[in-house]
């Protein structure tokens, strides 16, 4: 840093942290090293969100809450697969719709999906088309005199302007529904319930914001809103749906790389006002590199060292091959994780050893602006040290112990709330975030804290609140505290002029689109059951089962165009790499798009991620990555030979062309194809084991079992196409004792009738489609909850009632 300055230096955060950490990570950086060059994966998921609230806002506000989503009597889900994405939450939208029948589910979202399961109409809308969708209901609302004029007039500005750029995006309603790729008839009929429902609630999250137009995305949809006056009351209102744990804290304590700490900015007067309550030597000026430019500077040789916390930014960004390119060549790689074998963690040159979540303590603030504690429940294990800690060592090593002189994350929490609190009153520009009441929280006070909303305010606050006195938070230092519950219902706004803005969203072209080389669309995004990058979900064998490899989800008549069959294999290319994985013919893909779970890794499976084929092209105003809009080509993979390997020891291969890991209970299995498989060093260490081997010449197949005195070691089953056996079945074997007298059950790879589960429908509870089949047919079951109440499956998270509501429908 000496010798190249204060910006060769960038630490790339996540929204995994706790808000504590976030906060000494940014006070280092920003404050005492000088360099904004502190960005987080946030970026990758909420960016456009925070730059469209800020916009028209004045302020990352959120004005809305969850409890809303009930309320509403017509709910608007955008770019979001709720049931899977927010599955407690759905759970919560679907009680209330079954107590309701009446209230109104509109899904809007290229894909059908399982959030689609309670929905009263699925706008399968063009991707991209967000923009479109909602100029043409902001046209329509005026149109039909449903606009709330007093409020436009009384709160807002810039109407005229955002409906003639909404006017002028499309011809008519034909078109507009031609554009949007949907019926007419259904798009007016979602234009006339936003128009007649006053309880309105809109809900977006990935689909939205993970976008090059993503920012005006969220202002289109805002609009619609400060149209109507539908914004800050119960069950009306903008309401976005965060995709961390902790993305919303991390914004609250300035863990982008625009942002200083309690929702200031890179104002001078801001920049003054922060580095005075830190008393910061050396206090950033001025925003730093972004997510994806930070990559591309350590690719320039700009950025020399750069710290990672607990995320992976080689498998979640785009354009993966120039992030692995980049860490390759950076001078100093750091890397703060829970789990030490990751994708990033390969390119360490230093690799320290952080606590993971279920040993931390602090706080996380979710969607709602509800800040809530997160309590260790296990002592921290080894080496392991807290994120705060870590940092704070390295701050007093770097010659600012007395800054960084925290006893534990209670010190923290108080700093951040009086940082707060500082210079943040009606003599100067009010904040939003305020929690100043709990700088002065005794650490008994801050242990015992219970959920609640900021703002906090010791005097009444004119507005909205949530009823609940603070005193029954923590005592005696809340007595006279409130917390407020939404926003803007009367004005308010945090803009110069305490005006919302209107913003004028025109439509533009994508800067990539489908063509002769790269013919379809590319969408990413999450399945049921793992999150992100698979470092923790993929060690478990029971959430590996549900969706056990990585795969490319493809119209009929797509897959049929290039050759493609279900459940083989395809290989697709993007001008940025290659992957290859299982294909999965699915009815409910628009043609001419495809969709590829964003979750798996080299560690995982070296050829099956999918940021190696995403572009990194970025929204120009919230610099977050499209990663839902990319052109790909796609052709069938042709192999020699397939094999499949169940064994309780974990296989090291990476020169086979495809091979996916799955964990499950005792051991490891293993999808492979090649042009060849030959002996894998495996085989060498069971030679101690007996062994039983079947040849089918004829067919070209191979399989091979070896057993100890009680149990099977491993299963090889290879031939010149994909295997039927029963996968689920044959790793069942692996909980029980076995003997070499049963190797022939094992080696004909399928159970007697009756006696498999099939795969895993429930997550929760371990139920098979082919026990919940079974049921069905036996007991007559008609509904989910009869399912739920004879096998549990259902009943807990409920992410797999779609699924088992499809099962009973196709009888």
């Amino acid at each position: 840093m000496e010798h190249y300055g204060p910006d060769s230096v960038a630490v790339y955060g996540s929204g995994q942290l706790l808000t504590e950490d976030y906060y000494v990570a940014n006070k280092l950086m920003k404050g005492f090293i000088g360099s904004a060059n502190m960005d987080t994966n946030s970026r990758l998921c909420m960016a456009s969100t925070v730059a469209g609230q800020k916009r028209a806002f004045g302020s990352d506000t959120v004005p809305n809450t969850y409890q809303d989503l009930e309320l509403a009597n017509l709910l608007v889900l955008v770019g979001s697969n709720t049931a899977w994405c927010h599955p407690v939450l759905f759970q919560r939208i679907r009680a209330m719709k079954e107590q309701r029948p009446d209230m109104k589910v509109v899904v809007v979202d290229p894909r059908r999906t399982e959030t689609c399961d309670i929905a009263d109409l699925h706008l399968a809308i063009k991707p991209g088309s967000d923009v479109l969708l909602f100029n043409g209901l902001l046209s329509w609302l005026a149109d039909q005199d449903a606009l709330d004029q007093t409020y436009i007039d009384k709160y807002c500005q810039g109407f005229d302007q955002a409906l003639e750029a909404a006017r002028t995006s499309f011809s008519d309603m034909q078109q507009l529904a031609d554009a949007c790729g949907v019926e007419e008839k259904a798009l007016v009929q979602f234009y006339h319930w936003f128009c007649e429902t006053e309880k309105t609630v809109t809900a977006w999250s990935q689909g939205v914001n993970q976008s090059a137009a993503g920012t005006d995305k969220v202002n289109a949809m805002i609009n619609c809103h400060l149209a109507t006056g539908r914004i800050g009351t119960p069950g009306s209102g903008p309401l976005s749906l965060t995709g961390q744990p902790n993305a919303m804290g991390g914004r609250e304590v300035g863990g982008l790389a625009n942002q200083l700490a309690a929702h200031m900015e890179f104002t001078p007067e801001d920049v003054a006002r922060v580095g005075r309550f830190w008393r910061a030597p050396n206090m950033a000026q001025s925003p730093g590199k972004t997510a994806v430019d930070l990559f591309k500077s350590i690719d320039r040789g700009e950025i020399r060292f750069v710290w990672i916390m607990g995320t992976n930014p080689v498998v979640s960004l785009p354009d993966s091959n120039r992030v692995i390119k980049a860490l390759k060549k950076c001078q100093t790689v750091v890397v703060s994780d829970c789990i030490e074998h990751t994708d990033t963690a390969e390119f360490a040159d230093i690799l320290l050893p952080a606590a993971p979540w279920s040993e931390k303590d602090g706080t996380v603030t979710n969607s709602e602006r509800r800040i809530s504690r997160q309590r260790a429940l296990f002592p921290l294990a080894g080496e392991a040290r807290p994120d705060w800690w870590i940092i704070s060592e390295v701050a007093g090593r770097l010659g600012f112990a007395e800054a960084f002189d925290y006893s534990g994350s209670a010190d923290i929490f108080r700093e951040h709330a009086a940082l707060s609190g500082y210079e943040n009153n009606p003599e100067g520009k009010i904040r939003d975030f305020n929690i100043a009441p709990l700088a002065r929280a005794t650490d008994s006070e801050y242990d015992a804290l219970e959920p609640f909303q900021w703002p906090l305010s010791e005097d009444k606050v004119q507005g909205d609140f949530d009823g609940s006195r603070l005193s029954s938070i923590t005592k005696p230092v809340m007595s006279n505290t409130e917390s407020k519950a939404r926003f803007f219902k009367e004005g308010g706004f945090f803009t110069q002029n305490g005006r919302a803005n209107f913003i004028a969203t025109p439509v533009h072209r994508p800067v990539n689109t489908p063509g002769k080389s790269y013919p379809l669309l590319l969408n990413t995004g999450r399945v049921r059951d793992h999150w992100h990058t698979m470092t923790r979900t993929g060690l478990s064998a029971r959430l590996n089962q549900h969706t056990d490899e990585p795969f490319l989800a493809i119209h009929p008549d797509d897959a049929e165009r290039y050759q493609l069959s279900d459940q083989a294999l395809c290989q697709i290319s993007s001008e940025f790499g290659n992957a290859v994985v299982r294909v999965q013919v699915a009815d409910v893909q628009r043609r001419g798009e495809v969709f590829m779970p964003m979750h798996w890794t080299r560690q995982h499976s070296e050829s099956g991620f999918s940021g190696v084929l995403v572009n990194p092209v970025l929204d120009p105003v919230s610099k977050q990555p499209d990663l839902k809009f990319t052109p790909v080509a796609v052709e069938p993979y042709q192999a020699e030979q397939y094999g499949v390997l169940l064994t309780r020891e974990r296989l090291a291969v990476r020169d086979i062309a495809y091979m996916t890991e799955v964990r499950i209970e005792n051991g490891y299995r293993y999808e492979m194809a090649s042009r060849s498989l030959g002996q894998l060093s495996l085989f060498a260490r069971l030679k101690p084991y007996q062994k039983v081997e079947y040849m089918d010449n004829a067919a070209g197949e191979r399989r091979v079992a070896w057993f100890s005195v009680a149990e099977l070691q491993a299963l090889w089953i290879t031939g010149q196409t994909v295997s039927t056996c029963d996968r689920q079945w044959l790793q069942s074997w692996f909980c029980q004792s076995a003997s070499i007298e049963e190797a022939w059950w094992a080696l004909a790879g399928n159970p007697p009738q009756g006696e498999d589960a099939g795969r895993q429908v429930c997550a929760c509870f371990g139920v098979g489609e082919k026990t919940i089949c079974r049921a069905i047919a036996e007991h007559g079951f008609t509904d989910p909850v009869q399912v739920g109440s004879h096998l549990k499956a259902g009943t807990n998270c409920g992410s797999c009632i779609p699924e088992i509501r499809g099962l009973i429908e196709r009888g």
